[in-house]
């Protein structure tokens, strides 16, 4: 298949990467990209969303860092009117902004344990609830989580939920370090100069 846009390399290693995003682009299936920082894992996501027939809808992506985690769960399923001091209206979370899209969660391994145990629900019942309501809405979203942590460690020491670890894992994308692949880097230096 055609290169993915923005992710570099002639090597094996990128090679199976181009290979396994064309074939998952299609399959409405969750995918987990895993890789060290600065390795392209967003990039990755992007070209599986713009591969797929959902590429016209719209891709959201969400870094878990980025937030304080008092805050991911309203960022992520979004609030009803009233659900705290100073909500003065509802608003949509990410998924809702997804709907019909992709949402990209990126450093997955870093969400605490009761918001994983609320990942895992919506994954499962594709309905999202926000914060202060009984009701939840139905989504059409598929999900592309990434991490540059070990997430089979973090379920054998308990500090990742495995059934999230399964559901989230259907497919995998291990992204290579430039160590891994230095024939590329003279193709990446060519590049950035």
């Amino acid at each position: 298949g055609r290169r993915v846009e923005g992710l570099l390399g002639n090597s094996v290693a990128m090679d199976r990467v181009n290979d396994v995003v064309h074939k998952v682009a299609d399959v409405f299936t969750t995918v987990l990209v895993t890789g060290e920082s600065g390795t392209g894992k967003g990039l990755v996501a992007k070209a599986i969303h713009q591969l797929s027939a959902r590429a016209n809808k719209p891709f959201v992506a969400f870094s878990v860092c980025s937030f304080p985690e008092s805050l991911i769960d309203d960022e992520l399923f979004g609030h009803e009117r009233g659900a705290f001091t100073g909500a003065n209206q509802g608003r949509r979370g990410r998924f809702e902004e997804a709907n019909g899209g992709t949402i990209f969660i990126d450093e997955i391994g870093d969400l605490a344990l009761p918001l994983q145990a609320k990942l895992l629900r919506t994954l499962q019942e594709r309905t999202v609830s926000r914060l202060g309501s009984n009701a939840s809405h139905a989504i059409d979203v598929r999900v592309i989580c990434a991490t540059n942590r070990n997430l089979e460690q973090m379920v054998r020491e308990g500090t990742f939920r495995e059934d999230l670890y399964f559901r989230i894992s259907v497919v995998k994308i291990a992204m290579p370090s430039l160590r891994e692949r230095s024939e590329d880097i003279p193709l990446l230096a060519e590049y950035f100069l």
